[in-house]
């Protein structure tokens, strides 16, 4: 797992970073490699192993970010984004029994510092929620909008800014910062122990969103131009692949 957590943590800091503005988007993929290496230095996995299967990871690393701006963009390579997104998590997993124990620096500074809320934490279950906070921050909305592509509950950037009419993110806002909110609390009460808080939580977004909808629905069952059921399909997709994403990464976690 601790090569996956610090490769986690690259892809989500790349994500973080072109979700700024262009000047700042340019070095999504060179900031997340140089936090692939500095993670790998900081915990001791500088065994040949590490190195060449880490720098290999860089790769699924970059075409993620390639081909998932491609597809946010123009609607195409959203399989293709996908499949390198997941050809990195099964690269790091599968030669998992080869990585070094971790432990370096980060090892040393928590026997050092005694951190209450990391107490007894070894640096690999530290480097794990690292990883996982920093993929479902943007990665997890990364991914849940081009799930929304590929099944057409929306459209792409380059389309809207076309002027192609309403779609339904327009009709219920907040998503992309409620999305990684949500996530991050069902992880955190998920860790802490209280899976039903984690299930309240899930059930609440259904609660506050349902009279919203219903508000927004006319006689003729249309939501300010765009069709109830468009909507509708927009935001249980959407939910169920961001609910779906903040449970494994729990089940990682844990």
């Amino acid at each position: 797992m601790t090569w996956l957590a610090v490769w986690l943590a690259g892809v989500g800091l790349a994500d973080v970073v072109r979700a700024g503005r262009p000047p700042v988007a340019r070095w999504a993929v060179p900031a997340g490699s140089a936090l692939v290496v500095a993670l790998a230095l900081l915990v001791g996995l500088t065994a040949s192993v590490d190195l060449v299967v880490l720098a290999a990871a860089l790769v699924p690393l970059a075409l993620w970010v390639r081909y998932s701006r491609q597809s946010l963009q123009t609607g195409t390579g959203h399989a293709a984004a996908l499949a390198w997104l997941a050809t990195g998590v099964v690269w790091c997993v599968a030669l998992s029994g080869w990585a070094s124990s971790p432990g370096g620096l980060l090892g040393r500074w928590l026997e050092w510092a005694q951190v209450p809320f990391l107490a007894g934490a070894s640096p690999e279950r530290v480097l794990v929620v690292l990883g996982l906070v920093l993929a479902n921050l943007a990665t997890a909305n990364v991914v849940v909008r081009l799930v929304l592509l590929s099944v057409g509950a929306l459209r792409p950037v380059g389309w809207a800014e076309a002027g192609a009419g309403p779609e339904p993110a327009e009709q219920l806002r907040g998503g992309r910062l409620l999305g990684p909110m949500e996530r991050l609390v069902i992880l955190g009460l998920g860790l802490a122990g209280q899976l039903t808080a984690a299930g309240l939580v899930i059930a609440a977004k259904g609660l506050i969103r349902f009279p919203e909808l219903q508000a927004k629905r006319s006689e003729t069952t249309s939501v300010d131009g765009v069709g109830i059921d468009e909507v509708t399909e927009y935001f249980l997709v959407g939910s169920f692949v961001s609910w779906i994403l903040a449970l494994a990464s729990l089940a990682l976690a844990r």
